[in-house]
């Protein structure tokens, strides 16, 4: 499909430029998970139907990143995803990420401090070359949240190589906007609800094969099953030997509505997805005095900047008087030149 005609099946209220908080629903995700919800409030149908949505969404989102979906797992939160990757570090372990990393890629590490692991930040500008010899992981945003700058990915990734260092990469706020290969990293974690726009409560993890075989799926369950319909009783063990042995039970409407939104998206293609997000951005940064830049997600200051945009219907993150604007498929030159007026 086209980006032009995919635009289409959105019709927000002007001034939504807030994706990096919430994603909106295209129109056949709202709809198929108006669906469900009527089909679950009188019993009309069974859970299977639904099922179905967790592995269109898992064959989407492996597209979107490059991967093989037989390397991916699925969950509700980038954190509960890392969290055998955290656990599966040895004792003592050292882990590098930047000072300003999002908790979701640092907490999992910091719990493990009563077995020795250790967790040294530095500026994200630095992270590269601050990769050492004692290094065991490197854990980074590839777009840091509060800014929307651009992790040098390549580059950290083969300082982390050059030295035998694992590579976690939380991609939420870049999957779905960004174009990047999530095989170059071991791990790859994504909370869906924002660019992915998906029902909050639906995540993804790559997990790479070697990787894999350190973890332990500690929270396993009967969706982590060989066979699904054949792992509801008694034991023995027997877990799918690919990733989904790391999945978690679905929350089965939440994957209704974003199978299709993921679909859309690698229908479209990231690249076209990049070109208009970046470009309303830019509009954005040069309406405003400032240098164009990388991403679709930009910070400036603005005094008096929330009373400004609240009085022209303009919903973006606003905190201690900076701007925080994020630009997706249904944003539009209206919305920006909208937040422009109000800021100018």
């Amino acid at each position: 499909m086209e980006l032009a005609a995919a635009r289409e099946l959105w019709r927000p209220e002007p001034g939504w430029l807030n994706t990096a908080s919430y994603g909106l629903p295209p129109q056949p995700a709202w709809d198929a998970m108006q669906a469900a919800l009527a089909d679950w409030r009188v019993g009309r149908t069974s859970w299977e139907g639904w099922d179905e949505s967790v592995g269109r969404s898992r064959a989407a989102f492996a597209r979107l990143v490059g991967v093989p979906a037989a390397d991916v797992t699925i969950g509700a939160a980038a954190s509960q995803v890392l969290a055998p990757l955290a656990a599966a570090l040895p004792d003592g372990a050292r882990v590098l990420a930047p000072v300003e990393e999002f908790t979701s890629n640092l907490f999992p590490y910091l719990a493990q401090a009563g077995r020795g692991v250790r967790v040294r930040t530095v500026p994200a500008a630095d992270l590269a070359g601050a990769v050492d010899a004692s290094t065991d992981l490197v854990a980074f945003s590839l777009v840091q949240s509060a800014t929307g700058a651009v992790a040098a990915y390549d580059e950290t990734v083969a300082a982390a190589r050059a030295h035998g260092a694992l590579v976690a990469v939380d991609a939420t706020q870049a999957c779905g906007w960004l174009p990047f290969s999530a095989a170059a990293a071991d791990a790859v974690v994504v909370a869906a609800y924002k660019w992915l726009m998906a029902p909050r409560g639906v995540a993804f993890g790559y997990f790479a094969p070697e990787l894999r075989e350190r973890m332990t799926p500690s929270a396993a369950g009967w969706y982590a099953g060989a066979s699904v319909h054949d792992s509801y009783y008694g034991p023995p063990l027997r877990l799918a030997s690919d990733a989904r042995r790391f999945d978690i039970s679905p929350a089965w409407l939440n994957w209704v509505g974003a199978a299709p939104a993921l679909e859309l998206l690698a229908e479209v293609g990231v690249a076209a997805v990049y070109a208009y997000d970046v470009d309303l951005a830019n509009r954005f940064l040069v309406g405003l005095g400032r240098p164009p830049g990388d991403s679709a997600i930009v910070t400036v200051d603005a005094p008096g900047a929330r009373e400004r945009l609240a009085a022209a219907g303009i919903r973006a993150a606003v905190r201690d008087g900076r701007v925080r604007a994020s630009f997706h498929l249904y944003s539009t030159v209206d919305d920006v030149d909208l937040a422009l007026a109000a800021l100018t």
